[in-house]
């Protein structure tokens, strides 16, 4: 494998952690919608008007989940040619499982819903603040989120992208410290981490929206 390839993998491997890291804080404060209407008002409040979040960090965000997706499909192209070049016949389910073969399908599924997921909070958010220019209003977050999660058919895509980003971190978030050469004694605990991971905070994402669609009512 040439060294360029190796880069590109560790690079891709770089940037799904540092989605992940993303996905674990962007998780953690949308539980406390659940908890403490007063308490999640807060922290948004905090994450929508910090300038450090604003202005440095989201656009580090956002170029990350781009180059993630446009190094998985450059990836993907290149593994599909090594292996019509090795292969006339490429038997993918035994040479690996499902999740492994369809990362590019998975990833479509959760880049589709990060286009909802903008559409719904990230559009609405812009125009609040730089289009329209409301006037500060530290309480409305808990209402705009609690509103999106009125509509059955938003809760069911949200939560079939939700399953899809489960299939996707289940092998994407091992893999990744497999592509930077991490392979010890606590790889292991490792890959039962990742896995827990993988599961965990989909799951937690798909009981936010339905506790707010059922208490919609």
């Amino acid at each position: 494998m040439i060294p360029s390839s190796i880069a590109r993998k560790v690079a891709m491997a770089l940037s799904g952690l540092f989605l992940v890291v993303f996905l674990g804080q962007h998780f953690t404060i949308n539980l406390t919608s659940v908890f403490s209407r007063s308490v999640f008002n807060e922290l948004s409040h905090f994450m929508g008007t910090n300038p450090l979040v604003q202005f440095i960090l989201q656009p580090i965000l956002i170029f990350g989940v781009v180059f993630h997706f446009v190094m998985g499909f450059v990836l993907e192209l290149q593994n599909r040619a090594a292996r019509n070049n090795k292969y006339s016949t490429y038997k993918g389910s035994a040479n690996a499982n499902w999740m492994s073969r369809n990362m590019i399908l998975s990833g479509a599924v959760v880049l589709s819903f990060l286009g909802l997921h903008f559409y719904d909070f990230w559009l609405p958010e812009m125009n609040y603040k730089y289009i329209e220019v409301l006037p500060e209003d530290p309480n409305r977050y808990y209402e705009e989120l609690v509103h999106k999660f009125v509509s059955p058919v938003r809760v069911g895509l949200y939560t079939l992208s939700f399953v899809f980003l489960a299939l996707h971190l289940l092998h994407g978030f091992g893999s990744s410290f497999q592509s930077m050469g991490l392979n010890n004694k606590y790889t292991p605990a490792i890959k039962t981490f990742t896995k827990i991971y993988a599961i965990a905070i989909p799951v937690g994402f798909v009981f936010i929206a339905l506790f707010h669609h059922l208490n919609a009512f």
